[in-house]
């Protein structure tokens, strides 16, 4: 957190200063940026690739809570959750910009806190910072993300390519950040009540940094590289499972089985959700903000794909008539129903 020390307002530096102040602590990496902050437009070369861009909005009180998330890990998630949707693309992230609205009460030491996350993040995952803006906000603060990749046209996985027989996959484990951030809700309401108990958070390192800084899967789109294995259909893990393999069925025009026993769920996320009465099934299919990615691939790369500890294969792709279930470890089967993050709601 700030100290109490005195704080620098925004408005002594003014816009341009602050664009200043911000740009001396950004260097450019990629042979594509040709020319990043100082101008009026980045300028950017990407030859003979494709060119993929994705932008995202988040808004405190809808997307994140300043009393349980550091300024440092919110500018890091910012950017990481942006690059995941390029990496979603099986495309590969290099640059991104990043605008702030700020209201009165952020101070300068605050602002040079979420630049200093998101050129983290920017370090960590090999992108440039070439732009954004800034502007006075009437309420909280608002991150708006704009990030850039590239991808040769016969690599890039749509969500509508998934194929009748195709194997579908995920990396990591699921249902880790909507656990950690019962969690964190859990430890806000307690202190609300009664702000001389300390948080209780011990143990609980991987969960609560799911939630707080998970990490796109710029490494799975490189090993599947290596490993000559193209993804015929894409999606990051996001909204949850269920959105998520609902999203393919529906572009794909497929249907879909997957089997609960082999849904990948971390044992300190399948505790928690025991410890708040939570199935953690339901959790990993409905949570969300996991980042990871979910895809299929045809049936013929199974020996390419089955001896890799971080990718699960979870089920396998239908035709529409079939519907889109799954098959508990009882044997049951359930309609798989989309339940995970709205928002608009």
């Amino acid at each position: 957190m700030l100290e109490n020390k005195e704080k620098t307002t925004i408005a002594q530096l003014g816009e341009f200063g602050l664009i200043d102040h911000i740009s001396k602590a950004v260097t450019l990496t990629q042979k594509t940026s040709v020319k990043g902050i100082g101008d009026d437009a980045a300028v950017l070369d990407f030859s003979a690739m494709q060119t993929l861009v994705s932008t995202d909005l988040l808004l405190e009180g809808i997307h994140f809570d300043l009393r349980y998330v550091p300024l440092k890990h919110l500018g890091y998630k910012a950017i990481q959750v942006n690059l995941s949707d390029i990496y979603a693309m099986n495309g590969r992230a290099s640059q991104v910009t990043f605008s702030l609205g700020l209201s009165s009460k952020f101070p300068l030491e605050a602002v040079e806190e979420l630049y200093e996350g998101a050129l983290l993040a920017c370090k960590s995952f090999g992108v440039d910072l070439v732009g954004g803006d800034t502007s006075a906000s009437a309420q909280g603060l608002v991150i708006s993300v704009t990030s850039l990749g590239y991808a040769d046209a016969d690599k890039i996985a749509y969500r509508s390519g998934a194929l009748e027989g195709d194997l579908i996959c995920v990396s990591g484990d699921l249902g880790g950040a909507y656990v950690g951030l019962q969690l964190l809700e859990r430890e806000k309401k307690i202190f609300l009540e009664n702000p001389n108990i300390q948080p209780d958070l011990e143990g609980k390192d991987y969960i609560v940094e799911r939630q707080l800084k998970p990490e796109a899967r710029k490494d799975i789109v490189e090993l599947l590289a290596s490993i000559e294995v193209k993804p015929n259909a894409m999606i990051d893990v996001s909204d949850g499972l269920a959105s998520e393999i609902l999203h393919i069925c529906r572009a794909s025009n497929c249907g879909c089985k997957l089997y609960e026993e082999k849904i990948p769920i971390d044992p300190m996320t399948y505790e928690t959700a025991r410890e708040f009465g939570l199935d953690p099934t339901v959790c990993a299919l409905n949570g969300g903000e996991d980042y990871e990615l979910l895809f299929t691939v045809k049936q013929a790369d199974y020996d390419r794909i089955k001896g890799h500890a971080d990718i699960s294969i979870i089920g396998h792709i239908t035709e529409a008539a079939a519907g889109c279930d799954l098959i508990t470890k009882s044997g049951k089967v359930h309609a798989i129903k989309a339940q995970g993050w709205n928002a608009f709601h």
